[in-house]
């Protein structure tokens, strides 16, 4: 039995591995737009894979505000949590409550249910630079990047690529610096994120949802981050509607 459960688990993982080497999308970070535009790329029947460096995908979602394991999601975004089939409450103008919790499991459950693979404890340490756009992701693991052990990566070639690393956009940054190259923002940098603006924050989350660069997407706070637009706080509706959007986006990159 002991060699059963190993030989099972390692053939299947390698197999797992395998099969995402090359894909139509690939995800740096599984926080809320990250996994919710990997399940609109999967429904789409594209082969999708998500990198989160943590133990758990769900990013921020998790803890709510403060650790009260509640958030806000406003009117707009209902609908993408009907499709998901997640409960919420009605609140006030507009807004509904929903426990962070029980959301966050949901959008976990909804990428890998319609085909996303999500490898959980990978760093993404560099990109595939080629023709002068972004074609893939270099990944290790996240404790080889975290001990600073001088191990080589393994390489992901993508059609695209999404940034949902939230608000160090580390993807980015790396591009620009790396490659001397400008961004599709403000800057032609990453200009960084502002202080906290409920209302601006969400409506700019789902507005700078865009390709920056040649085969680099960003969503959630990541979008803020490079354009330079407010953060938001413990509301997601934005976030939610910004990984749709990015979905719809790269679909249409990848279909040409």
């Amino acid at each position: 039995m002991e060699k059963l459960v190993s030989l099972g688990i390692v053939e299947n993982y390698f197999e797992k591995l395998k099969n995402n080497l090359s894909v139509d999308a690939a995800i740096v970070g599984g926080g809320p737009s990250g996994l919710v535009a990997a399940y609109y790329l999967a429904k789409a029947g594209k082969r999708v894979v998500l990198y989160e460096r943590k133990l758990a995908p769900g990013g921020g979602m998790w803890g709510g505000a403060m650790m009260f394991n509640d958030i806000i999601v406003q009117q707009e975004a209902l609908p993408i949590l009907d499709e998901l089939g997640v409960c919420y409450k009605p609140y006030r103008e507009g807004a509904c409550v929903v426990d962070s919790v029980h959301a966050t499991s949901a959008l976990v459950y909804a990428a890998t249910k319609a085909g996303a693979t999500i490898f959980n404890c990978y760093s993404v340490e560099d990109v595939i630079f080629r023709d002068e756009a972004v074609a893939g992701l270099v990944v290790n693991w996240a404790p080889v990047m975290r001990e600073g052990m001088h191990v080589d990566p393994l390489m992901v070639t993508a059609k695209t690529v999404l940034e949902g690393t939230g608000h160090d956009c580390m993807i980015a940054r790396l591009v620009a610096r790396k490659n001397n190259v400008r961004l599709n923002t403000p800057t032609g940098e990453v200009a960084g994120e502002r202080s906290l603006n409920v209302e601006q924050g969400e409506r700019l989350t789902v507005e700078n949802t865009k390709e920056i660069y040649p085969g680099l997407f960003v969503s959630g706070m990541a979008a803020n981050g490079v354009s330079g637009s407010f953060r938001m706080g413990p509301i997601f509706g934005g976030m939610l509607m910004s990984g749709k959007k990015a979905a719809e986006l790269m679909i249409a990159k990848i279909n040409g």
